[in-house]
Order: structure tokens, then C-alpha cells, then sequence
């Protein structure tokens, strides 16, 4: 199996081939809807935001000096990866620049109503940076079962997904159901035997290439070169049910009370978001 990319596609036919019954897709053009293209690179974001800062496992850094580590990053001697910037908090002047975030496909969106952007649902609006080497540390399901869309703006990264129904093959962490025990890129054959039966769909996208990733896809991603992209992430009525599931249980883990209240939170936001679609335009 392989990933399809489409080129200027309508909303229903994205909507009835790819999103409906969940499969990847890669968009070569959705991003001329945005000002970005073409415009960002490492030097700059040196230029512009040499100062800003951000945390990398623990470690405080400006993105002068994350873009000095990517440019002398190899396979052999990787930067650290991910090197991940929240754009609406660290870097805002970049919103204008990817507007319509939903690059005319990611809709509806109900992350973006005012009710769930009042909390912290898994869901933001980031920019990756990653150099040659970079691995994103597990194979694994986004959180909260959100949709991902990611757009690559400058360089090429390499993905690897797993169709849907392959979880057994996959072993998920019992205490963190949306991690892989597992090591992707050496992989312990002794220790996860079934994971040879598994069927991953590997790929590259380049510049001005968006991939779209279902709720409920493992995946990882490998930087091949230095590399910018833009991620965010979609709820609506398709995922909600797995979202709400997600919600309770990564909720109580910091106690019931807690739980019960963001709970009765997203659902209340959840209910707003349905009577918003079903009015008239």
C-alpha cells in the first residue's frame, strides 16, 4: 500500500475518499492558501526570532541556537529532536502567516471555538524544527485521538504510518495507551516478535506538502535534511467520541474531581460545537 497525494481536490471529495474512512493523504498544493510558503527557513527565523525560546527534553534554548545545532546535525551525531515552538504563545506574528489554518480542508475544526481553546486539549498550534538524524522519539497515536495535519516548509522528512487495525502488532504501552513500547527504527524482534507481521506505509514529503494523519494512526517521523513544519490539530463530531474516552482517562489521573469537572467541560463544549453545525449558514 502505498500513500496517495491529490492536488487541487474539492472539501467533499477529501471529505468522502480520505477523511471519512480514515486514510492518510498527502495535499501537494494545499499550502498556497498560506503566506508562509516559501518564506520560511532556518536563517529566517535566526533573523526574526533569533531570541525566542523554547524547552527541549529539559533543556532551555534560543532559536538562534537550535538552528546552529540543526546545520551541524547529522545521523550520526543528531541535534535533539523534536525542537518545537508553540506558535500562538512563543511566535504569534507567524499566525498571519497560516491563515486559513484549515488550508480549506481541516474543517470543521472545534478546536478552534472559543470554549475548547480555553484549556489545554493535546492540541496546539506548533512549529518543528529538526536537523539530518532527527527521530521523533516513539511511534505513536496523537493524543486526545485528535487529527494531525502537518505542512512541510522547508526540507524533507520521512514518515512511516500504520494502517489502522495493526494495534496488536504494534505493542501499545499498557500505562500510556498512545505510545509503542517499541522501537521503530531498531526494532527488538525477540522481544516484540509480532511486529514483524506488521505493514508500515513509509514516505517523504518535501516543500509545500501537507499530510494528513486520522485519529487513531501510529506513526513516527525521521528528519532527512534540515527541516521546518507547521503542525496543528482538528476535532469534530467524527473523533469526539475517542476524544471524550481520552479525556477521562488521561484526565483522572490527576483525581476524579478534576476529571469529572473537565469532563462535563468538553462535553458541554462538545454539544456547542454540534448545535453550531447544524445551523443555518
Amino acid at each position: 500500500m502505498d500513500i496517495t497525494r491529490v492536488g487541487d481536490i474539492s472539501h467533499q471529495e477529501f471529505m468522502a475518499e480520505f477523511y471519512d474512512p480514515g486514510i492518510p493523504v498527502i495535499f501537494t498544493s494545499a499550502s498556497n492558501a498560506w503566506q508562509a510558503k516559501n518564506l520560511l527557513t532556518p536563517d529566517w527565523l535566526v533573523e526574526k526570532f533569533g531570541d525566542r525560546t523554547t524547552e527541549v527534553k529539559g533543556k532551555k534554548y534560543t532559536m538562534r541556537e537550535l538552528i546552529a545545532l540543526i546545520k551541524n546535525s547529522s545521523s550520526e551525531n543528531p541535534a535533539p529532536y523534536p525542537c518545537i515552538f508553540n506558535i500562538p504563545g512563543s511566535l504569534p506574528e507567524l499566525l498571519p502567516l497560516v491563515e486559513p489554518l484549515d488550508l480549506n480542508y481541516a474543517k470543521p475544526n472545534w478546536l478552534r471555538h472559543k470554549m475548547f481553546e480555553r484549556g489545554y486539549w493535546g492540541s496546539a498550534t506548533e512549529l518543528f524544527i529538526g536537523g539530518p538524524g532527527g527521530k521523533f522519539p516513539y511511534l505513536h497515536l496523537d493524543y486526545y485521538h485528535l487529527n494531525a495535519w502537518i505542512t512541510q516548509l522547508y526540507g524533507e522528512k520521512e514518515f512511516t504510518v500504520f494502517p489502522r487495525g495493526q494495534e496488536h502488532l504494534l505493542y501499545p504501552n499498557p500505562d500510556n495507551t498512545w505510545q509503542s513500547n517499541l522501537n521503530l527504527f531498531e526494532p527488538d524482534y525477540e522481544k516484540y516478535p509480532l511486529f514483524r507481521e506488521a505493514t508500515p506505509i513509509k514516505f517523504t514529503i518535501g516543500p509545500g506538502e501537507t499530510l494528513f494523519i486520522p485519529a487513531g494512526t501510529w506513526h513516527s517521523a525521521y528528519s532527512t535534511t534540515q527541516t521546518l513544519s507547521v503542525a496543528f490539530d482538528q476535532l469534530n463530531s467524527k473523533n469526539y467520541p475517542d476524544f471524550m474516552q481520552d479525556v477521562w482517562e488521561f484526565k483522572k489521573r490527576e483525581g476524579k474531581l478534576k476529571a469529572v469537572a473537565l469532563y462535563g467541560y468538553a462535553w458541554v463544549a462538545g454539544q456547542v460545537c454540534r448545535l453550531g453545525e447544524k445551523q443555518p449558514a
